[in-house]
């Protein structure tokens, strides 16, 4: 009820915005901070450009974000005009045709598709041979490390291999266990929402696996995905490096504050976590390092590709003025001041040698390095949120030991290829 009323509330917004038809209708969500970096954005796009914006304010909450959006966009709303997109919406989006194709514009742009990652313009923002979106902020799975811990049980490197990973937890955990017995060497998302899917897709693209998608159906029951889910079991379970609430209820927050309170040698987050870490009430302040997630042996780093990314409305009358302010969005000075003062990630490439950016934000040499080398992306589907949930559900069931690896994925991938097989013949799922 509660679900419906605010998106209903979206909807009347919708609706009676925008009565003065030159304005530019922009819609955002996010935290508190986030909208009042947004205000400034269109403050000074308004007054370097005479073109008047909208903000059409949205939940902070993603699904509420995702829901208003696709209200306004089905119902072929002039309002909004511009939006962000939750990397993961961005295929529902196009294949419901209801992005605006940005090349036309691209053409005689000071944007170029050089300045963005190559790999997620490519895997994201293009649909049937069309850009649709343009990336914002990048988002990327990546290690930190206690850099202090390390040096204490002799090791001068983080991890490379899965292997190295588990035998320096175990180290760490035998010397710190003796004054804080809930010491853990590494801790992830391992709970049942879409985290789980990012963490078990870079453990098994790693492994040169991953969820894959031929001829219509899905493929995840696969020897090197089997390997991977049996190794995060046995995180838990068999070596004991992560908590027994790893599954139950380790999402992002709950990681980030264990480690922040200096209880874990590794952790596997998003790159947001760096500034908390290194606020000033931090007990791991000065302490940490981040590097790419480690790998099997024959395989390779992988970071699981998140983000936001902006579009213009395919029903929008103000297209023109949209990618004006897309323009202001994505440029050199509004990239950096996003991430000097937010902490994101730009989708520009060059915002990441900017000597002003790597004073505050050091670590963003190393990001930089894992966004052009190790990001991988999850299916590009239409239906990808019904595809993930399955997957959670079993996935964390295997780790709760109620699976075992081999079952989990068979089953999955069972039910995901049912469901595909519906879909293909009722597209109303």
């Amino acid at each position: 009820m509660k679900l419906f009323l605010v998106l209903f509330s979206l909807f009347l917004l919708i609706g009676c915005s925008s009565e003065d038809k030159s304005k530019l209708t922009f819609m955002v969500g996010g935290a508190p901070n986030e909208l009042i970096f947004w205000s400034e954005v269109v403050k000074n796009f308004e007054k370097k450009t005479g073109i008047k914006v909208e903000i059409l304010r949205q939940p902070a909450d993603t699904e509420q974000r995702r829901q208003s959006l696709v209200i306004a966009l089905s119902s072929h709303s002039k309002d909004p005009d511009v939006f962000l997109m939750d990397v993961i919406w961005i295929p529902q989006f196009s294949a419901s045709e209801w992005l605006e194709p940005l090349d036309r514009y691209l053409k005689n742009s000071p944007l170029a598709l050089k300045l963005f990652f190559e790999k997620v313009v490519k895997n994201i923002d293009t649909y049937k041979g069309k850009i649709v979106a343009l990336p914002v902020y990048i988002d990327g799975g990546i290690l930190y490390y206690r850099k202090d811990l390390l040096e204490k049980i002799g090791v001068k490197e983080p991890p490379r291999t899965w292997n190295e990973l588990i035998e320096y937890s175990l180290k760490a955990q035998n010397l710190m266990r003796r004054n804080s017995p809930g010491f853990y060497g590494f801790i992830w998302q391992g709970a049942q929402y879409e985290g789980l899917i990012c963490n078990f897709l870079e453990i098994a693209s790693s492994n040169n696996g991953g969820i894959f998608f031929e001829n219509h159906k899905v493929i995840l029951n696969t020897p090197e995905n089997i390997k991977a889910l049996n190794l995060l079991k046995s995180f838990i379970h068999d070596y004991k490096i992560s908590p027994p609430n790893t599954f139950t209820e380790m999402k992002e927050e709950e990681v980030r504050i264990y480690f922040q309170k200096g209880l874990a040698l590794f952790e596997r987050n998003w790159p947001y976590a760096w500034m908390l870490h290194q606020s000033n009430n931090s007990p791991v302040k000065n302490k940490v390092e981040i590097a790419p997630l480690p790998h099997f042996k024959n395989g390779k780093p992988a970071s699981t590709l998140g983000g936001w990314h902006i579009g213009i409305s395919k029903y929008s009358d103000q297209k023109e003025k949209s990618w004006k302010f897309i323009e202001f969005v994505l440029s050199y000075e509004t990239q950096k001041e996003l991430a000097l003062n937010l902490g994101w990630n730009p989708g520009r490439k060059d915002v990441y040698e900017d000597k002003d950016v790597l004073k505050k934000l050091p670590h963003f040499e190393k990001l930089k390095n894992i966004f052009d080398n190790f990001i991988v992306s999850r299916p590009s589907l239409p239906y990808y949120p019904l595809v993930s949930k399955i997957i959670q559900k079993y996935i964390n069931a295997s780790l709760a030991n109620k699976l075992t690896p081999q079952e989990a994925l068979s089953l999955a991938e069972e039910e995901i290829n049912s469901m595909i097989k519906r879909y293909r013949n009722d597209k109303t799922l």
